[in-house]
Formats: structure tokens, C-alpha cells, sequence
């Protein structure tokens, strides 16, 4: 662990600890302020004198969200805060010195909050404007579509000021890793009682030991499997070609205990605040928060049980246990893909470029090296692979042919995301070429193979079917000519 990881460490243990003293605070107003004071104090201290970077793209996001017309801030905001991620990343071109990697991160999270909550009052206007010609054309009454109800948080997010923004902005609840969360959370948080009434500290507690758990098994793995060694001479010089392709399973491990950790020891600070707690009955999700009304819930709070579902960020035991590559994507940084679904994926113009545009996003949102564009976007290509195969053998399995092919899945599954993991932490193309090239890319040919084989055994397994459906159709018309007959009248 270097020094940036340390201060890192640090600030996520005073966040938690922060947590007990926020939520006894009884003025809502107080908790608010104290709550960003506290994250811009955070930024500050991992950031140093780059915090003002910070401070600048929120200043041209809140800039854009308030002064651009609702029906384009959305697009306005996201091209103004994805596009300072370019200048920011890119700042030691113009003489300046590059930024730390949390402070990466407290930018990446911004860009997401500041452009999502552009996102939300677009939508909001939208449905505020069809209401108003529903009304218009008297027809509120019939052929109501339930998603286009006004409700008072979408009119709250039309008299949206700059304060509110950036209150919600450096909340220093996810402001270091996150997790991703809308304004509606962040509001709630302060106008419901529910974290009164939520078990923040057994839930924190429980956190704190898988955090625990994660971090020893990230600190002997990475004893045991530096990732520094899959960069030396030594691999490629003395160690043979099986071990080098052996190698990815501990190198994406270590970075798996190293992520879980992270991500959990901030749902910690989530959960010692009491942030983002809800009711059992509202039917929550991961960065979106409740789904079904909940207004009604407030007056008797204490009389319901509650779970911390909306900040939970990565389903860990989830994407250990699934048997696919596209379940653990699922269960992968929920909230974030969450952002990308709702603000990439369902509004992006072209209906068969939205998966491409999804991991291109989310590619350029983790930074402009080249390992995360080796990793992100070669990602569907395994899906592509693994789709055609689940068609062909393991969508009608049953039994213990189906619990066979399960672990195979789940052992290709584990490979498929170390491949291309280690592409993502070796970084710079050179280290990248060098490792695929002495294994002799033996991850994206297989996979390549794999593609041909199965879409042409796909065509012959379809040939054969419609034979076999041409040979029962002319055997029912040779044997029942009147019942065949009647069928087509």
C-alpha cells in the first residue's frame, strides 16, 4: 500500500466513524451542511490543491443544469462533465501535474451525480409538459399512463438551486468511492425519519467484517501474487507458458479482495449514517432506490423493518456464486450500471448500438488508458461467445448434465473476467502486449473459435429442427388429412 492508499484508508475510517455524529444530529438543515463540510474536507485532504478541479466541474455542471432549458441540460450536463474528465486526465500535457487516484475517483462520482441529476429533471420536465397536454386535451382521465404522474419531487427538481447541488454533490456519504445514489436518496435522507428506525450499527458491523475478511485475503494474496512480478523479466523469461496463463487467476483475485473492500467499507459509511435506508415494503434497488409510494410509510416509521439495498454497490456473494460471466456483470457495481441503464443505455437514439455505447461510456468514464478499453470492451465479445454456447448446451440441460455444465460455465466464467482483468491492471498497452503476446492471446482466440463453432453448430441445430418439424407436419397430414384439414380452416 502506498501513501494515497493510506490517506485513502484513513479518510473511509473517519467517514464511518462520522457516521454516529451525523445521525444524532436533530436540525435537518445542520445535518445537511455538516454533512458537506465533512466531504469537501475529505477532498481536500486526499486531494490537495487538485480538489479544485473538483470544485470547477461542479461549478460548470451546476452552471449548465440551472441555466440550459430542462428539455437539453441533460445533454448539456453530460457533455460538460464527461468532457472535463478529458482535460483532467489529460492535464500534465499543459504543464500541470497529473492527479492522485482517489482524487480520480471523487471526479468520477461527480460526473455521475452532477450529470444524473440533470438526467432527472429532464425527465421530470417531460412528464410535468405531457401532464399539462393530457389537461389540455381533457383526457387525464382516460388512457392515463401511470410513469407520466406528476409527483411533488418532480416539481421540486424544476426549482432546483445551486446550493442544493452542491450539498449533494460533496456529501461526503460516497463522496471517495461511492456508491453512486440519486438526488431523491440524498433528499430523502433528510426529510424522512427512516434512518432513525434502520439497525445502522449491526448492519455497519456486519459490513466491517467482510471488509475485514476482503482485506486479508487482498494483503496475503498479494503477498503471495504481486502483480508487480507479472511485469518483470523473470515471468517471461523463466517461468513457463501455462503458469503465465495461470497467472490471471490470482492477479484478478487480488483485485477483486482490493475492490470488494473498498466498496464495502463505503456502504459502511452509508450504513453508520443511516443513509439510504428504507422500508422492506418500498421495494428498493440498487441506485434507484424504492419503487413503489412510501410517503405513506413516514407517519408510522417505526413500525417497519428496514434494509440498505439502495447503496449496496457490489453483490458480492452474487458474483462470486453466479454460473455466467453476464450474471456477475449484473451484480458488478449495481449502482453505477444502474446510471449507465437509465442515462446511456434506454436513451441512446440507436436501439442496436446500446450495448456498445454502454461499455464505451463506461470505458471512457474509468479513465483513457488503454487496459480499460482491452477489458471493457472486450467484454461482450465474451458474452457474445457465452450466449451462443448457453443456447446450445445449457439452456435445456437438466439435472446432472445441467450441474456439469454449470461449473464449466462458472470456471470459463472466472477465466474470462481474470483475462481480461489483467489487461485492465497492467495498464499501458506495452505491458498488455507483452503479457497476451506469451500467452499467445490465447484468451480472445479460444474465444474467437469458440464464436465460429458455435454460430455454425447453431445453424445446423436449426436446420435440423425445421426438418424434424416439415417431418412431423407431413406425417399428422398423411395420417389425419381431415383434422390437418380443419386445423387450416
Amino acid at each position: 500500500m502506498n501513501i494515497d492508499d493510506v490517506i485513502y484508508l484513513l479518510c473511509l475510517l473517519a467517514c464511518i466513524g462520522a457516521g454516529s455524529y451525523v445521525r444524532k444530529l436533530r436540525d435537518e438543515t445542520q445535518r445537511k451542511y455538516v454533512c458537506s463540510i465533512l466531504g469537501l474536507i475529505v477532498v481536500v485532504v486526499v486531494s490537495g490543491f487538485h480538489s479544485l478541479h473538483c470544485a470547477i466541474s461542479v461549478a460548470l455542471g451546476t452552471a449548465s443544469v440551472l441555466l440550459v432549458h430542462p428539455s437539453n441540460c441533460h445533454v448539456v450536463t453530460f457533455v460538460v462533465m464527461f468532457g472535463y474528465l478529458v482535460f483532467f486526465r489529460l492535464v500534465y500535457l499543459f504543464g500541470l501535474p497529473p492527479v492522485p487516484g482517489p482524487t480520480n475517483m471523487i471526479q468520477m462520482l461527480l460526473t455521475l451525480k452532477v450529470s444524473g441529476i440533470a438526467f432527472e429533471k429532464t425527465a421530470a420536465w417531460k412528464r410535468i409538459r405531457a401532464c399539462d397536454e393530457r389537461q389540455n386535451n381533457e383526457q387525464q382521465e382516460a388512457n392515463s399512463d401511470p410513469s407520466l404522474n406528476v409527483t411533488s419531487y418532480d416539481l421540486s427538481l424544476q426549482q432546483l438551486t445551486a446550493t442544493e447541488i452542491v450539498l449533494y454533490s460533496f456529501n461526503y456519504v460516497g463522496v471517495l468511492t461511492g456508491p453512486y445514489y440519486r438526488y431523491r436518496t440524498y433528499r430523502d435522507y433528510f426529510e424522512t425519519p427512516f434512518k432513525d428506525y434502520a439497525p445502522c450499527v449491526p448492519a455497519t458491523i456486519q459490513q466491517l467484517k467482510a471488509a475485514v475478511f476482503y482485506c486479508s485475503l487482498y494483503l496475503l494474496a498479494n503477498y503471495l501474487w504481486p502483480l508487480e512480478y507479472a511485469m518483470s523479466d523473470e515471468f517471461y523469461n523463466d517461468r513457463s507458458v501455462i503458469y503465465r496463463v495461470l497467472y490471471v487467476w490470482p492477479t484478478f483475485f487480488i483485485f477483486r479482495a482490493r475492490i470488494y473492500t473498498g466498496l464495502t467499507l463505503s456502504e459502511c459509511v452509508c450504513t453508520m449514517a443511516g443513509f439510504g435506508a428504507y422500508p422492506d415494503d418500498a421495494d428498493t434497488n440498487n441506485g434507484e432506490g424504492p419503487r413503489k409510494p412510501y410517503q405513506n410509510m413516514i407517519k408510522d416509521a417505526e413500525k417497519h423493518s428496514y434494509n440498505f439495498t439502495t447503496i449496496v454497490n457490489t453483490r458480492v456473494l452474487d458474483v462470486e456464486r453466479c454460473w455466467t460471466f453476464r450474471e456477475g456483470m449484473k451484480h458488478w457495481n449495481v449502482c453505477v450500471q444502474y446510471w449507465l441503464a437509465v442515462n446511456v443505455y434506454k436513451l441512446f437514439p440507436i436501439k442496436k448500438y446500446r450495448t456498445g455505447a454502454i461499455f464505451l461510456c463506461s470505458a471512457y468514464w474509468h479513465g483513457f488508458r488503454p487496459g480499460h478499453y482491452f477489458c471493457i470492451m472486450g467484454a461482450p465479445f465474451y458474452v457474445i461467445m457465452e450466449d451462443t454456447w448457453h443456447k446450445l448446451v445449457r439452456k435445456d440441460a437438466v439435472g446432472m448434465r445441467r450441474t456439469v455444465i454449470d461449473v464449466i460455465f462458472w470456471i470459463c466464467k472466472w477465466f474470462g473476467f481474470s483475462y481480461l482483468g489483467t489487461a485492465f491492471l497492467l495498464s499501458s498497452f506495452d505491458n498488455i502486449w507483452r503479457f497476451y503476446s506469451s500467452v499467445y492471446h490465447i484468451g480472445y482466440i479460444t474465444w474467437a473459435l469458440l464464436v465460429v463453432v458455435g454460430l455454425y453448430l447453431t445453424k445446423l441445430k436449426k436446420s435440423a429442427e425445421r426438418k424434424a418439424k416439415r417431418a412431423a407436419d407431413s406425417i399428422a397430414a398423411a395420417g389425419e388429412p381431415g383434422a390437418v384439414k380443419q386445423k387450416a380452416q
